[in-house]
């Protein structure tokens, strides 16, 4: 791999894969949408590229010549306002990279979709092979909704029809910079601000934003064309996952964990409210009509034939409330 175009260069995964790639030396073109990302983009070691992938010209003319292209980029929000725009950016989005990067050439195309594709697990460990009708994913929040119709209603076609696509399902990433619910709850931890965890029960198949980066290249140099690979650590519960905080950070225990049966009734209240002050995502309808779901995948195709190695989760937590208290200037 000598040149890599990467969508979602400036996000979560996306900024830590062109990164990783920068590292080995190969030449990243990465789609930025605004001068902040540009910027952001060059001081990764990447050329940046300005555009959108709602905007199939912006990207075509970086796209020639590319080896492999990663389409990492996704709208992540929880809740009900964002709907158009997600699904513009996700499923519409998807499309207009596979199709342009098939245009020009490119040999190779790897997706970042996630576990959310098959829906709450009910406690059971499921893998690739596992697939849920769309219907049952009514009740889960727009994003997933919209990630489970860019796998299968964009990628898998363009797959049958032989399009060089390698899926990369990813687990709860957690890390430096994160965004999500997971990165909000560890941000409150670490600033004081968390007496109460508002959901004991939800589980993740937990993985190290670094690992899953790492995933993607391994996926782009060994992965069969066509395969789905799941990618996350260790599944535990937020309970679980809040026990480990006191033991890494030397921080006092969260004080209680509510059970998902006190709060899911709730969520219409909460949906009615977002209509009409913002909400938090950690607080809004989605968010808590989604409390007490598990996802827990088993990841052992990625270990076992791309050689993907994922670090423990306490290690990754410690490197996390390393960069929390560089950035909260904690002890």
């Amino acid at each position: 791999m000598k040149t890599a175009f990467v969508t979602g260069g400036t996000g979560f995964i996306g900024g830590r894969l062109v990164a990783l790639l920068v590292e080995r030396g190969v030449e990243v073109r990465a789609l930025a949408r605004s001068k902040a990302g540009m910027e952001k983009v060059k001081a990764l070691g990447a050329t940046p590229v300005q555009g959108d992938v709602t905007d199939p010209k912006s990207m075509k003319e970086a796209l020639r010549g590319c080896d492999v292209v990663f389409h990492v980029a996704a709208m992540y929000e929880i809740g009900a306002r964002y709907t158009s725009q997600i699904e513009a950016v996700n499923v519409d989005g998807t499309r207009n990279v596979f199709e342009t990067a098939l245009e020009v050439g490119v040999p190779k195309i790897v997706l970042t979709s996630t576990a959310g594709v098959h829906g709450d697990t009910k406690g059971k460990m499921v893998d690739e092979t596992h697939r849920i009708p769309f219907e049952t994913l009514k009740s889960s929040t727009v994003y997933e909704q919209t990630k489970w119709r860019a796998h299968y209603e964009v990628a898998l076609p363009m797959i049958e029809q032989g399009a060089p696509i390698v899926i990369v399902e990813s687990g709860g990433v957690y890390g430096p910079e994160d965004h999500s619910v997971l990165g909000d709850l560890l941000e409150l931890y670490v600033r004081g601000r968390l007496p109460v965890l508002p959901d004991r029960d939800t589980t993740l198949t937990l993985v190290y934003v670094d690992d899953v980066a790492e995933g993607h290249i391994l996926a782009a140099e060994k992965g069969r064309i066509g395969e789905s690979y799941c990618m996350g650590y260790q599944p535990l519960s937020f309970g679980q996952f809040a026990d480990l905080w006191p033991k890494v950070s030397g921080r006092s225990n969260v004080l209680l964990k509510m059970p998902s049966a006190l709060v899911r009734p709730t969520w219409l209240l909460m949906a009615l409210i977002e209509k009409i002050v913002p909400l938090p995502a950690l607080l809004s309808g989605e968010a808590v009509r989604s409390v007490g779901t598990t996802w827990i995948i088993n990841c052992r195709k990625a270990q076992d034939e791309l050689g993907w190695t994922p670090r423990p989760v306490e290690e990754g937590l410690k490197l996390t409330f390393d960069w929390l208290n560089k950035k909260y200037n904690q002890r």
